[in-house]
């Protein structure tokens, strides 16, 4: 309806006195928080009943009976905080189809409107049990999160398909699990290895810790490598691909994963698993996991990991990563990491330890298992010290501040990764390592090193299970018991502080600095193969695929100074169609020729206008590589030498 000005004039004038009276809203109080967890024990075993036969949709179907002890309101939680993934990571948007009811007759269920995870029940008089049934919808293509089921093989993830009773530790609650696979597969878990028949696959009761902490993978196609044959305790590779022939590992394969489990247990000295499962799954369809668990690990590589062993090189550092987990972050945990159930939040400070000492010893255990050569090893290093040193987002960000990035982002791509940094304690962390244990190595003349520290730290009470945790100040303390320094500011220094340049002090006390040439080393070279792309962010500071889209940019380099930004794409270089060969030929010829620029037509991201850049670079190609440092102890090789 169409007011006349008059109208409306009258209007504003009638409502001028009410606009001047100041109104306050009031805020809507928050609901009750939910149960907090006590360390008591949940009357009754749970039953959890899963149909995991429909490969065709990628659907798990359960079935779950939770005794009760009373009537009354009861809070239901879906894990949410996941061990491993250090954030509230729990895919609550595939559980579906949720249904309740107790003695034939329907409940009606409530979600909390603050906690998503959180499902509200009222318990009849006269209930004994309330049995739930739910669906868990796994991904079918890319966009949708994780694939986890297909025609060949799943991955079960007990916490995805579950709900549990709040108020208790996640240790003091009963779980009998069962699950329906196809016909014939093959299954391994830390709770049992064998292979289905029509029949359910059932295991004995377990607490919900271990149970989330246990999970599946099974398949059409499996095998089973012994990789300690004479061991103290079982420890297995437990193959599942997408063809049969995927897994055709050959001797001269097995045996550097067998080394590994010698390397590992001549660095920690104890074991706090009873067996230990190296849980892969060769797929080029299903999720490439990388997880961490106390008696196995969940880990997803290509199809041809075996099959194309010689260009796998920069992959095989995932098991000796994964297992190192078993000690460091499992076992010895930190303090404000580990949490009494699955939807207490976690704090993410001491992560450079958790995955940055594991990050370390996962490469170190590579190359003395011989799953890397040593030049392998330095080349992988090297890729490491270049990328944080040219990375902008350290003159902003201390590394510290990066331990909040599984909350924060959890993974999503990044436009500038090299300014907002992305879980640098990873690989920054390593380096730090590196300038920990060259330090000790460097104080003791050699007679201890970070090994010791290992050994004493994560090695303690073997044969025990149950979490250790650990401060900053028990890190602080084991190392003064190696070798007594100011370890408390070193430690603060690296991690607090915002630097123009990676903390390399590590790399010049083990004898080697870092320098760059034109020659790519064959691991810089498969890197590039497996990413599909040309890698230039030293010298013209952007990556491209294939198909001339620029995949990375580099904050503040040549081709971020030009306007150039993730997505966009390069159509031709110097008048002809994009090439990763073309490119690099015309920064060489560059190089050679200082009046000779390079001219590129670009297309905005996506499908944007095209333009003509050019770029006044004469400087060559630069990749990363390890350089000895004449006259100083070779510390590094030392370091990387087998025990």
């Amino acid at each position: 309806m169409r007011l006349s000005l008059l109208a409306a004039a009258l209007l504003v004038s009638a409502a001028t006195p009410a606009l001047a009276q100041r109104h306050t809203p009031t805020p809507v109080p928050m609901p009750p928080a939910i149960e907090a967890p006590q360390d008591t024990p949940y009357p009754g075993t749970i039953e959890l009943n899963i149909d995991a036969t429909d490969l065709n949709q990628a659907i798990f179907r359960m079935h779950e009976r939770i005794p009760v002890s009373g009537a009354g309101p009861m809070t239901l939680l879906f894990p949410r905080w996941l061990p491993g993934d250090h954030s509230p990571s729990g895919q609550i948007e595939k559980f579906t189809g949720i249904t309740m009811s107790a003695g034939g007759h329907s409940l009606a269920w409530r979600r909390d409107v603050v906690d998503i995870s959180a499902f509200h029940v009222d318990v009849p008089a006269g209930a004994d049990a309330i049995d739930l049934t739910f669906e868990f919808v796994s991904a079918t293509q890319d966009g949708q999160g994780p694939i986890t089921m297909n025609a060949t093989g799943m991955q079960v993830q007990w916490n995805s398909l579950l709900l549990y009773p709040a108020g208790h530790y996640a240790t003091q609650i009963m779980v009998r699990p069962q699950i329906t696979l196809p016909e014939g597969w093959t299954y391994a878990t830390a709770l049992g290895y064998g292979t289905a028949t029509s029949a359910p696959v059932t295991f004995a009761p377990v607490d919900l810790s271990t149970l989330v902490d246990s999970p599946m993978f099974a398949g059409r196609y499996a095998r089973r490598i012994d990789l300690d044959p004479r061991g103290r305790s079982p420890v297995h590779l437990d193959l599942f691909a997408d063809t049969q022939e995927a897994l055709a590992a050959t001797p001269a394969q097995i045996r550097p994963h067998q080394n590994l489990v010698r390397q590992a247990d001549r660095l920690f000295g104890a074991r706090h698993f009873d067996h230990y499962d190296f849980l892969l799954m060769l797929s080029d369809s299903l999720e490439g996991l990388g997880l961490e668990h106390h008696r196995s690990s969940e880990n997803g590589e290509p199809t041809g990991y075996f099959t194309d062993w010689d260009s796998m090189a920069a992959d095989r550092d995932l098991l000796p990563h994964e297992m190192t987990h078993s000690w460091n972050g499992k076992y010895r945990r930190p303090a404000d990491l580990w949490t009494p159930n699955f939807n207490v939040p976690m704090r993410d400070s001491l992560l450079w330890v958790y995955e940055g000492q594991t990050q370390y010893w996962g490469n170190v255990l590579t190359a003395r298992s011989g799953l890397r050569t040593r030049a392998e090893a330095l080349d992988s290093l090297a890729r490491v010290a270049a990328f944080y040193d040219n990375s902008a987002g350290r003159h902003w960000r201390p590394l510290q501040d990066t331990t909040n990035d599984p909350v924060i982002a959890n993974r999503p791509p990044q436009a500038w990764n090299s300014w907002q940094r992305s879980e640098d304690y990873y690989s920054e962390g390593e380096l730090i390592w590196l300038d920990v244990d060259t330090l000790i190595r460097e104080r003791t003349h050699n007679s201890r090193s970070l090994d010791t520290f290992a050994h004493n730290f994560f090695g303690v009470h073997d044969g025990d299970w149950t979490p250790l945790t650990y401060t900053f100040e028990d890190v602080v303390a084991a190392l003064n018991q190696v070798t007594p320094y100011d370890w408390a500011s070193f430690l603060r220094s690296r991690l607090d502080n915002t630097s123009e340049h990676a903390p390399l002090d590590g790399l010049t006390r083990s004898g080697y600095r870092l320098a760059y040439s034109d020659t790519r080393s064959d691991i810089q070279k498969t890197n590039e193969g497996q990413a599909e792309a040309s890698f230039f962010q030293y010298s013209l500071g952007m990556n491209v695929a294939n198909d001339g889209t620029i995949s990375n940019v580099m904050w503040d380099g040549v081709a971020f100074n030009q306007g150039l930004s993730r997505g966009s794409k390069i159509i031709a270089v110097n008048g002809i169609p994009y090439d990763g060969d073309v490119l690099r030929r015309a920064v060489t010829d560059a190089h050679t020729n200082p009046h000779q620029n390079i001219e590129l037509i670009v297309q905005g991201a996506p499908g944007g206008r095209y333009r003509t850049i050019t770029l006044d670079y004469h400087d060559g190609l630069r990749y990363a590589h390890l350089e000895r440092i004449p006259g100083t102890p070779d510390r590094l090789t030392s370091i990387l030498a087998p025990r």
